[in-house]
């Protein structure tokens, strides 16, 4: 118990394993795109050398709006360029979500779901953070859960014009929104987790 106390205190306890040895910007837009190479201490002794790509474009934080009196969630519809490519369904259905732009997460998670949704949510409880592919994204996602009355819409919500947003918002039973995880309707990793959050928490969303 004391060991694996130990081991987890430490935010990085594996550092000696791995020594960053170079690090290079192959392109820098929205995408930051890295190469990094390290050497890598095995189980057995040998070092490793091992390359990678790191694509970077900042933390996000993502929220799960819910009514208790409707038992529903407001989720947001909109273009997603790499499902496209993908070949599946590129208007995906997802929890209210954006970068954090260098504020506080619990601050940027409030503008985006006024921008996004139309709802105004001033006390936004912090769940837990996520990586959604961590071999490859820097990305680090803050996860919130929020009370909001679906009567009361302080705003049109659908995305900023200027950053060709076109979102559409859908407010929908919490528990038909988890039925359409099993079904494919809902793939997007943060809702995912949120909804199953809600699920298995569903007295503190009613009585909390």
């Amino acid at each position: 118990m004391d060991e694996m106390a130990t081991e987890t205190s430490s935010a990085r306890p594996d550092d000696d394993r791995v020594k960053l040895v170079s690090k290079e910007t192959v392109w820098k837009r929205f995408v930051h795109l890295q190469t990094l190479a390290f050497d890598q201490r095995m189980p057995d002794g040998r070092v490793i050398r091992i390359d990678r790509e790191v694509h970077d474009h900042g933390s996000a934080a993502a929220i799960l709006l819910f009514d208790p009196a409707k038992n529903a969630v407001v989720l947001v519809r909109q273009f997603r360029p790499a499902a496209f490519v993908n070949g599946d369904p590129s208007f995906m259905l997802e929890v209210p979500a954006g970068l954090t732009d260098d504020d506080q997460p619990d601050d940027a998670i409030r503008r985006e779901a006024m921008e996004e949704t139309g709802y105004a949510v001033k006390d936004v409880q912090f769940l837990f953070e996520t990586y959604a592919s961590p071999g490859t994204l820097t990305e680090k996602v803050a996860l919130f859960y929020a009370r909001v009355d679906l009567e009361e819409k302080a705003g049109l919500g659908g995305g900023l014009a200027t950053e060709g947003e076109d979102i559409e918002v859908i407010l929908i039973g919490l528990d038909q929104a988890f039925e359409m995880i099993a079904t494919g309707d809902i793939t997007d990793a943060k809702t995912i987790i949120l909804l199953q959050w809600a699920m298995l928490n569903k007295s503190l969303l009613t009585n909390g």
